[in-house]
């Protein structure tokens, strides 16, 4: 399991400097492969698939719950067997470690 899972998210209003690609690559290695970073290295995405809608909308509401508890909100595109989870940091226009802590919670749903 990541530690990242294990840290919780900071508020980000802006003021400070999106992680670099170095960084984001970094930190990309310590969650599932299924991540990738998205061209413009501004956010990453996984694709999650699932047997039946009610599975796909359980893993929905799980995530939300997280989204919700952590004050950091994915963009996720559902369909019937499958979603499609979106991360980034509005504020910075890029991506944060907030991102990354997101994304090794979301991998823990997904592994249960």
């Amino acid at each position: 399991m990541s530690e990242l899972a294990n840290r919780r998210c900071e508020p980000c209003e802006g003021g400070v400097e999106p992680l670099t690609s170095t960084e984001s690559r970094k930190l990309l290695a310590s969650i599932d492969k299924g991540w990738s970073l998205q061209q413009d290295g501004r956010s990453i995405e996984r694709t999650f698939s699932f047997p039946v809608f009610g599975r796909t909308m359980g893993f929905v509401n799980a995530v939300a719950w997280v989204a919700t508890v952590e004050g950091h909100h994915p963009e996720m595109t559902v369909n019937y067997g499958s979603c499609v989870v979106r991360l980034t940091t509005n504020a910075i226009n890029g991506l944060s470690d907030n991102d990354f802590i997101c994304a090794a919670k979301i991998d823990q749903l997904a592994a249960d």
